[in-house]
């Protein structure tokens, strides 16, 4: 961990995010050791596929010309877009935008542990999830704090199967939205 991080302050990384084992207490210490910060408790969700929409929402696969709308929205979010990881996606097929009166109003890259969704709303998210075929690896992270999201994915039959930590050194700025973060950021 000390050799990645020697390499970011190289090449001039302004922070560092990582997930955190909620489970794995020797990974905790040496992170704050290291002078990380715990930002987030997260929920690891697994389970059968929700299959039910949001009224006003309409999700769909992700196209090129989406890109730019889904850039500027995880922007507003967290400061900083997540245009290639999100351009791969779309190009894979993965990815899926919610719509609200013409406009998009979230993305997802995929609903995966290794994927990431921003949204304005609650509903956003909702709908995002409520629309995916299968929760990949094991399962989509969900902000435990975000109460009014847990409740509705326990609510449809998904279960806690593990916490983390989201935790950062550096950079860091305070989600302003819906979201679901990655394993991966």
């Amino acid at each position: 961990m000390i050799a990645a991080l020697q390499r970011c302050r190289e090449r001039g990384v302004p922070g560092v995010r990582l997930v955190q084992a909620g489970y794995h207490m020797r990974s905790l210490s040496l992170y704050l050791k290291l002078g990380f910060e715990a930002r987030e408790h997260l929920s690891c969700l697994q389970g059968a596929p929700i299959g039910q929409s949001v009224p006003g929402c309409t999700v769909r696969l992700a196209t090129e010309a989406d890109l730019t709308a889904c850039n500027q929205l995880c922007f507003d979010i967290h400061g900083v877009d997540r245009a290639g990881e999100l351009a791969q996606a779309t190009a894979r097929g993965q990815a899926q935008v919610v719509e609200r009166a013409g406009r998009i109003t979230g993305y997802a890259s995929v609903i995966a542990f290794f994927g990431h969704a921003v949204g304005e709303s609650n509903d956003d998210l909702k709908a995002l999830l409520g629309a995916a075929e299968s929760f990949g690896g094991a399962g989509v992270l969900v902000p435990t704090r975000n109460g009014e999201l847990m409740r509705w994915c326990l609510g449809h039959g998904l279960k806690v199967t593990q916490a983390l930590t989201l935790m950062s050194l550096g950079l860091y700025q305070e989600p302003a939205g819906a979201w679901l973060p990655s394993v991966i950021y």
